[in-house]
């Protein structure tokens, strides 16, 4: 059973079906889910959730799906005490969610989980999907355990090892010549015409609310409260205003207190039209043309830019622009002080951490809480830089010699 009600437009209100669209016929807005949430408050507590799985499902009540789910263990990730980074940058109470532990290496795992569900629900056979690496990854798993066809589609750019991670479930693979805008604007026109279940097109509704589970577990991992501070990256800016969602949510609920979380937003300097719109006052994000080595969020027209800008303001927190060589450091930080390695996008976060640390922006006594939504294995060309073996030859005198050990 779900209870998941309708599609309601964000910006009139006009309610469609639950059906595979994500557009307002009218206004040309997108659509959300709505819920019965007097109905689920009878029955969720926190004692269900808590013997629910250990994975994203044990949210089920709260996500748009009736049955025969479809899952390979996304979710439920660690939220970790980060206390040398912490010592590092002043900060007290700084946690780690580390969703680079997911299946396949990204936050992805958990909205592709609940859409694909939802394209079984609707009877496709085929999903596809336009990404900068992760998505499509987690697309062909996914798509791959259910025995559905996939069709992906990355920019020609992206990085080898990412391209290795997504041909591996043996999706149809496809590169365009050009940006990841580039790539959507393909995608949209191929969902008109093809009937597949694109996952970030006729079924982005369902896909954006598996992204919530990130805000559902940091609030339960705490003992049930939502922190003073969360910092994440944006690239179309849809998991960050569904982290916020599902602490909003949570609330409505009585699962949480109020929330009072200040909603911190980074991106890469190369590549930053909500920053950029922050700065400037305005209430417009401008399309950029992205240019950084932070493949996984370089999207110069992000679909949820104008709804992230909106709750940076409505939370009172901040926005961030990092340049590729902070990134790059906070990569190198993040790793040799917690023992994790992301990717660019992850090096984005610690980056900006750093910066409103250091301006006090973020103090040193608030519960912080640093999401890190993907590995850096698949992208390790990026510190390349780091590997400076010592050479010696096989014996304990090459060995003192070579790394000056007292002899």
């Amino acid at each position: 059973m779900s209870f998941a009600t309708a599609l309601r437009c964000r910006k009139c209100g006009q309610e469609y079906p639950l059906q595979p669209v994500n557009l307002c016929e009218f206004c040309l807005s997108p659509l959300d889910v709505s819920y019965d949430y007097k109905a689920i408050a009878k029955v969720l507590t926190r004692e269900k959730i808590a013997a629910g799985p250990r994975d994203l499902w044990r949210y089920q009540d709260l996500l748009p799906v009736s049955s025969g789910v479809v899952d390979i263990g996304a979710g439920f990730t660690p939220l970790v005490k980060a206390e040398r980074l912490g010592k590092e940058l002043g900060l007290e109470q700084l946690y780690i969610k580390n969703d680079c532990l997911n299946p396949t290496y990204s936050f992805k795992d958990r909205p592709v989980s609940t859409a694909i569900t939802k394209a079984k629900e609707f009877g496709f056979d085929t999903v596809a999907c336009a990404s900068t690496g992760n998505l499509a990854a987690s697309v062909a798993a996914l798509a791959a355990r259910t025995n559905m066809k996939a069709y992906v589609f990355v920019p020609s750019n992206v990085e080898p090892g990412k391209l290795v991670g997504i041909a591996i479930y043996n999706p149809t693979l496809v590169t365009v010549n050009g940006s990841y805008d580039d790539v959507n604007r393909l995608c949209a026109r191929l969902a008109e015409k093809y009937k597949w279940g694109f996952i970030n097109i006729n079924l982005r509704p369902y896909y954006a609310e598996g992204n919530k589970t990130l805000g559902f577990e940091v609030a339960e991992q705490l003992g049930w409260r939502a922190p003073d501070c969360a910092i994440t990256t944006a690239g179309s800016g849809l998991h960050f205003t569904r982290i916020w969602k599902g602490l909003e949510e949570l609330s409505m609920l009585g699962l949480i207190g109020p929330v009072n979380t200040r909603m911190y937003v980074t991106q890469a300097a190369g590549s930053s039209p909500i920053v950029n719109a922050f700065q400037a006052g305005s209430q417009h994000v401008h399309p950029v043309e992205p240019n950084t080595i932070a493949k996984s969020i370089a999207i110069g027209n992000p679909a949820d830019g104008y709804y992230a800008l909106r709750i940076v303001r409505q939370s009172g927190g901040d926005a961030c622009a990092v340049p590729d060589e902070e990134a790059i450091a906070g990569m190198k930080l993040l790793a040799q002080t917690e023992g994790i390695f992301t990717e660019a996008a992850g090096g984005v976060v610690i980056g900006g951490l750093k910066r409103l640390a250091a301006s006090g922006t973020i103090k040193k006594n608030e519960l912080t809480v640093a999401y890190i939504t993907g590995a850096g294995p698949r992208t390790q060309d990026t510190v390349a830089d780091i590997v400076r073996p010592f050479t010696v030859q096989p014996t304990l005198e090459s060995f003192e010699e070579v790394l000056g050990m007292p002899v």
